[in-house]
């Protein structure tokens, strides 16, 4: 553990595009950024695994269309390790329903490719530590974008597995899916932060999630939030 007002070590990052322009962009705009380290690079989704297993790295930013395994099979692949690094999605469009299945399978969130290097840099120091990179807003028009006629049997499925929870577990569920942090649901519930958290690792268990991100998709799925202008 590092000293009271050190400087926590850098987060480690494997970039993972078959463009080989944009991943040396990416490394040189955020080569200059302290508080992370690109620690390797791959040109297709099946060259991830093996530099993962080698370089043990906190976070993957993976493009989605990528030649041989594409970004959604190789997010699948890492986020069935016992130690998975997190995954941060990479693609063009803010809609795209590969981005959808990608948060299914265990990614944290994604990033649009031109978003600005100091928002990446931010993005990644969150995901390392266990939070999310999406909007409620953007996760509810990705799935209403791809929901379609399986809505409906999606909905029931995702109302009989949140049944497995308690009562309290389903009211912090919901907090989740409403993108509120731990501290903002303890205040509404009249429970400490760290109550909140071991009630969520306790979802994640009980439900066989991956992350903060999958619980939301579950409470979405189910139709509990109210729409947002």
């Amino acid at each position: 553990m590092s000293e009271p007002g050190s400087q926590p070590p850098p987060v480690r990052v494997i970039i993972a595009d078959d463009d080989a322009l944009l991943r040396a962009g990416l490394t040189m705009m955020l080569a200059g950024a302290t508080e992370l380290r690109i620690i390797a690079e791959a040109a297709d989704g099946s060259q991830v695994l093996p530099l993962v297993r080698q370089h043990q790295p906190d976070v993957v930013l993976m493009d989605i269309r990528m030649p041989v395994m594409d970004g959604l099979a190789a997010t699948e692949q890492l986020r069935a390790l016992p130690d998975a690094p997190e995954v941060i999605m990479l693609t063009t469009f803010d809609a795209d329903e590969h981005v959808l299945r990608a948060l299914r399978a265990g990614a944290a969130g994604f990033l649009l490719k031109d978003t600005p290097p100091a928002d990446i840099v931010a993005a990644v120091c969150r995901v390392a530590q266990g939070q999310p990179v999406l909007s409620p807003t953007v996760t509810r028009r990705l799935i209403q974008r791809v929901a379609g006629a399986e809505g409906d049997l999606r909905r029931v499925r995702a109302r009989g597995r949140l049944e497995l929870l308690t009562d309290r577990e389903r009211e912090i569920a919901l907090g989740v899916g409403e993108g509120k942090p731990n501290a903002e649901i303890g205040g509404q519930l009249y429970l400490s932060v760290p109550t909140v958290k071991s009630h969520i690792s306790r979802i994640l268990t009980k439900l066989d999630l991956n992350n903060r991100v999958q619980i939301a998709l579950l409470v979405h799925d189910a139709g509990l939030l109210h729409d947002e202008d």
